[in-house]
Formats: C-alpha cells, sequence, structure tokens
C-alpha cells in the first residue's frame, strides 16, 4: 500500500470541523488499489479532497493550438477517501494552467454532499447521486448546468464511478457494458431532452445494443479500440518534428492523424502540404482549429486548405454557435464538421444535433458533469447517427475517456464505423494503470476503476505550487 504527504501547504483539505475527528484527512493514503469486493457493510465517505496538480508542458509547446498558445496540462485532482481499507475514488477535472486554483475550490464545496454518505448509497444509486449534486439550486445558480461548477460536479461524479468499478472489480467500460438497459437509463436526467429522446427511446437504443454485444467485448478484449493521434499536429512543433512525427504515427499504425490550425491560413496551407507529403493519399488528415474563427472566416479559411483533403474540421468556430456550426457544415461538405469537447451540457448537444450542426461529436470526460450526463449525449449521438470520436488531448483524458468509448461500442452505438479515440502520447506515466497503445488501437483496460489513479510521486512532484519540479522552475 502506498502512503503519500503531500508537500505543504496543502491544497484543499478537508477543512476542520469538516469531517469527524481521527478520519483521514490530507496526509491519508493517496494512489492505493482497491481490493476487489463490496467494502465492508456501513463503510462511508471520510473525505474528499482536491489538489493542484500541473504539468509544464508550455516549455515544449506540447499541446500548443492558435487559441491556446501555452497551455500547462493540469488536473484539478479529486479523491473520495473511505473508512474502509484502501477504498478510494479518484477523478479529475482536466484545465490548461491557470484557473486549475478555481476548479479545485469548486470541488471543496461539494464536500457537504459527499462527507459522510455511506458507499453502498452512492454506488447503488449513481443517478441520484449526480442529481443531488446537479440539482444544489445555489450552486446551480453559476451555470445553470455549465461552466466550473458543472465541471466540478463531473469531477466528483466520476470519482464515485472510479468507487463503483473498483468495488465491482471491473474496468468502467465493463461496468457499464454489464449493466441492464432499464439500470441505464435510470442514470440518465431527462429534463430538457424528451423534445428529442425519450426515456422509452433510449431504452430501445439499449437493448437493441444487447444483440452481438458478447462479440463485440471479444473483439474489443482482442484487437482493442481504433485510434487517431494528434501528437504530430501541435501548432508550437518546429517542420521537422510535425514531418518526423507525422511519419512515425504511420509507422506505429495510425490511419489518422491531427493537425492543429487557424492561427494563420498561409501557415495551415503550408504545414497540410507538408503532412500530406509526410503521410501520403491513404491516411486521413483532421484539423482542428480551436473554436479561433467565425463563420464566414471558417469557410473562406476551410476552402483554403481543401486541396489537401481535410477530414473533418474541429471546433471551427464558438461551440455555443450552433447555427453558424450548421452554415459552416452545409458550406464546406464533404469535410465534416466535429464540436463537442468544450460543448457545456447535454442539451447544447441536443440541439446541435437537432440543427444538423455537426458530423461528428467529440465528448469530454471532464467537460460535463460525469459518466451520467456523458451516456446522455452516447443516447443523443445514436438517436440521430452521429458517430462519437471523444477528444483526449490533456492529462488523464485517455486513460479516462478510452472507457466511454468502449462502452459506446459494447452496448449503445455497437458500431466502430468511423469511431475513432484520440490519442497524444503525452504523461501517462503518470498514472498506475496508463493507456496501452497497439498498432494505431487502445487496448481494453483490465484493471478495476476509471483509470484515473495518479502515481505518488507524480502527485509529489508536480503539486502546484509547492511540489518539487515547480520550486525547481521558480513556483511559476
Amino acid at each position: 500500500m502506498s502512503h503519500l504527504q503531500p508537500a505543504e501547504p496543502a491544497t484543499n483539505p478537508a477543512p476542520p470541523g469538516g469531517a469527524p475527528a481521527g478520519l483521514p484527512g490530507r496526509g491519508a493514503r493517496v494512489g492505493t488499489v482497491a481490493p476487489v469486493g463490496r467494502p465492508a457493510p456501513g463503510a462511508r465517505i471520510v473525505a474528499l479532497d482536491c489538489y493542484d496538480v500541473r504539468f509544464p508542458t508550455s516549455l515544449e509547446h506540447d499541446g500548443s493550438d492558435a487559441m491556446n498558445t501555452d497551455p500547462d496540462y493540469s488536473a484539478a485532482y479529486a479523491v473520495l477517501r473511505t473508512d474502509a481499507e484502501g477504498l478510494e475514488g479518484h477523478a479529475l477535472c482536466f484545465t490548461i494552467g491557470r484557473g486549475n486554483d478555481v476548479v479545485v475550490a469548486a470541488i471543496t464545496t461539494l464536500r457537504q454532499h459527499v462527507v459522510g454518505q455511506y458507499v453502498d448509497d452512492i454506488i447503488g444509486d449513481l443517478g441520484r447521486f449526480s442529481a443531488s449534486m446537479i440539482g444544489d439550486s445555489q450552486l446551480r445558480w453559476l451555470g445553470p448546468e455549465k461552466g466550473v461548477m458543472h465541471m466540478a460536479i463531473g469531477a466528483v461524479v466520476n470519482a464515485a464511478w472510479d468507487l463503483a468499478a473498483k468495488v465491482a472489480g471491473k474496468p468502467l467500460w465493463r461496468l457499464l457494458a454489464d449493466m441492464t438497459p432499464e439500470q441505464l437509463v435510470r442514470l440518465v436526467d431527462f429534463r430538457y431532452l424528451e423534445d428529442a429522446l425519450t426515456p422509452a427511446e433510449a431504452l430501445d437504443i439499449l437493448r437493441a445494443g444487447r444483440e452481438g454485444r458478447d462479440e463485440r467485448i471479444a473483439e474489443l478484449e482482442a484487437v482493442g479500440h481504433p485510434a487517431y493521434t494528434t501528437t504530430p499536429g501541435w501548432i508550437g512543433y518546429s517542420d521537422e518534428k510535425l514531418v518526423a512525427l507525422s511519419r512515425q504515427a504511420v509507422a506505429d499504425g495510425f490511419t489518422q492523424i491531427k493537425l492543429k490550425v487557424g492561427a494563420d491560413t498561409g501557415e495551415d496551407m503550408r504545414r497540410m502540404a507538408l503532412a500530406r507529403e509526410a503521410v501520403g493519399p491513404g491516411i486521413r488528415i483532421a484539423v482542428d482549429a480551436n473554436q479561433r474563427w467565425g463563420v464566414a472566416q471558417a469557410e473562406a479559411a476551410i476552402a483554403a486548405i481543401a486541396p489537401w483533403h481535410p477530414y473533418w474540421v474541429e471546433e471551427p468556430t464558438s461551440p455555443d454557435e450552433i447555427l453558424g456550426l450548421a452554415v459552416i457544415k452545409t458550406s464546406i461538405a464533404p469535410i465534416k464538421i466535429a464540436v463537442g469537447e468544450h460543448v457545456a451540457n447535454r442539451v447544447i448537444f441536443k440541439q446541435i444535433l437537432q440543427a444538423g450542426a455537426a458530423d461528428v461529436l467529440t465528448i469530454d470526460a471532464c467537460r460535463v458533469a460525469g459518466v451520467n450526463e456523458n451516456i446522455a449525449i452516447l443516447l443523443l449521438a445514436a438517436k440521430f447517427g452521429v458517430p462519437v470520436c471523444p477528444h483526449a488531448g490533456g492529462v488523464g483524458l485517455c486513460e479516462m475517456v478510452q472507457h466511454l468509448a468502449m462502452f459506446d461500442f459494447v452496448g449503445v452505438s455497437a458500431s466502430a464505423d468511423d469511431r475513432v479515440l484520440e490519442y497524444v502520447d503525452h504523461l501517462h506515466e503518470h498514472f498506475t494503470d496508463p493507456v496501452r497503445i497497439v498498432r494505431g488501437r487502445y487496448l481494453a483496460p483490465t484493471e478495476p476503476g476509471f483509470s484515473t489513479t495518479l502515481r505518488p510521486q507524480s502527485l509529489r512532484d508536480y503539486e502546484f505550487p509547492n511540489g518539487a519540479v515547480w520550486q525547481q522552475l521558480g513556483g511559476q
């Protein structure tokens, strides 16, 4: 069992009086692996701790794009502690540096909804658990159901799912795949959705997804889930690095790469030409503008790079610009529009689908309120026949979103056609159960949980601003 005493001062430990005397606080276990099987009857949540963890990725331009030029991949890292030996739930909310402390503070406001609850009550009704936080009227006022507070709720909900999967002794994707359609539907909040998706329709989708389920599980466990890589495409990389990494991606078995665009159309054309020459005509190249353009600007910029055959254009404009996305989609066809990583909630996803404004949905594990809301979005996408290709650029996102994509394949869309899961080759070594990529495919996780547990040494080294790495950098 691993023990950790993080650098002081502590990052938002449970406050005095926040839990009964004698319960574990900041110095308690971090990074432990839960035993398989149910906890002892009466086990409770005794603390919700949150850590500000940041990685200085801006030093090498990793993650750089036209809108976000200097990201430091970061995690507001939430830990649900129990009084059962070795049993914890872990999750994170991804940010890109400044503001990570704001999300940490938001997560700590949720302690009153969590601490003292019985583990069995939480994992036995994760729909109720999620609704109890989303429905807190005073916190909801800050959204509603969007922004920092909604993301913070997502981190706690996801930590509860990690806890549930560890108790079940299953990776999260398999826990979801083994649930009945009725159980899955009870997880979803259908308020605001029923003009597009009713509970009865969701049940029909999930019941249809049972056909061939065992064969898809066997396929997933044998060969994994298709992936694409953004590793070559960061906008701050040199031409030489772009070309070398593009060629390496093809050698590694990827059939799709993605480039960041949007800062300068001439540069976009030049870099697309380099990438196309490097990978050849048979490899898909997606591009991502990260919301840089207005509608008319997007149409012109996409027309300029069209000779190099982009497969999709991701976030060509604001994710809230639903009607504008629909206009762009019509204008640039057959090039596809992808959107989702910054879409705030299931309601906006519903409207994007109703407006026919996207060809691909790029859901994110951390942007909405956790697994429950992402199940709702997967069901909406299945209803409208739109493939989901999850976003995974960022610390921990590959580890988390692989479970959602695999559940979608096994039990919702029941298809891998035109469905690829993003991969970036950054920071996986900091997790106890990192993703495994073989021949351009994600291998199915086998360890119990959500693959969200950070290694204790990484947490010590990268906690901001007092971790060893940040002290070496002067705490900046």
